[in-house]
């Protein structure tokens, strides 16, 4: 899944091919891609593109007073074309779920480029929506505030963590808390951090969220810094040669030599490095121990 440093470097490239250019055509393939009904993703056709932002993980296309919201989720992604053939898309034939192609520059008709947004595998939940405002979508009207913003200070985060009861990597994970970070960053994050991804948020001393503050922070600048100036095409490959515990299960521990371990759940996985964050305890596997029985 596409997560705050993957985003904002393909916002990066999109605000630089897309604004200026002119919207020639939008075409929806699957139904699943829309969300909102009003005003109709042809509204923006004949629009002019003035800017790409960024809400946590969702991207904002602006363009004639209307927005093009979209989020990847966890199996979508955005292909630039600089051009596309000739014949029209046919819905429902492969991964391809929206076409938005721009008028030639300096020309009006006979489409330039564009992007494509695909999603691979059978559960479908890549979200575009058309909106006046991006308030309007609901996981954007939702969200924390952003950890790379300059008021995003240590007071900030810290009294957004003092008193929680869930575990750490699950506070760091919530949108509502803090936008942006996904499952693959909250385990870079919690590593650099030298903490457990079970611990209680509210459990941790001034110390360690101090020190949260900052990996959480440095992580996420690195990762940025890592993707900016990269095409869209190669985001994916940057983002998993840069994760030092994530994916990287059975592997050595990069900082200690220890190996990498996981905890499985039912659509997901955690990555961890014993010595760094759990005083050499493997943290139990309970769908491991199942299997095991």
């Amino acid at each position: 899944m596409p997560e705050l440093p993957e985003v904002e470097a393909l916002r990066d490239f999109l605000d630089d091919r897309l604004t200026g250019r002119t919207v020639e055509r939008v075409t929806p393939l699957a139904i699943s891609v829309l969300k909102t009904y009003e005003p109709q993703p042809a509204a923006l056709e004949g629009q002019t593109f003035t800017g790409v932002s960024r809400h946590g993980k969702f991207l904002d296309l602006e363009a004639g007073g209307l927005h093009l919201v979209v989020h990847l989720a966890r199996a979508g992604w955005l292909r630039w074309r600089e051009s596309f053939p000739p014949a029209p898309p046919r819905p429902g034939k492969g991964p391809l779920a929206l076409r938005l192609s721009l008028t030639a520059p300096e020309e009006g008709g006979g489409g330039d480029g564009g992007f494509d947004l695909t999603e691979a595998g059978t559960r479908k939940r890549l979200a575009v929506y058309c909106v006046h405002d991006p308030s309007e979508v609901p996981g954007v009207a939702r969200l924390g505030p952003d950890p790379l913003a300059g008021e995003f200070t240590a007071e900030v985060f810290a009294g957004l963590v003092r008193g929680e009861r869930h575990r750490i990597k699950g506070l760091l994970r919530d949108q509502s808390v803090i936008a942006g970070v996904g499952n693959a960053y909250s385990d870079e994050i919690l590593h650099a951090a030298r903490l457990s991804p079970f611990k209680i948020a509210g459990e941790l001393s001034g110390e360690e969220i101090t020190g949260l503050y900052e990996a959480l922070r440095a992580t996420l600048r690195d990762a940025v810094e890592r993707s900016r100036g990269l095409a869209a095409g190669e985001l994916k490959s940057e983002k998993k040669t840069g994760l030092r515990v994530h994916g990287r299960t059975g592997e050595p521990c990069p900082v200690c030599g220890d190996t990498v371990r996981e905890v499985s759940f039912s659509d997901s996985s955690l990555q961890y490095c014993p010595t760094c964050q759990t005083g050499g305890k493997p943290l139990a596997d309970r769908r491991m121990s199942r299997l095991l029985k």
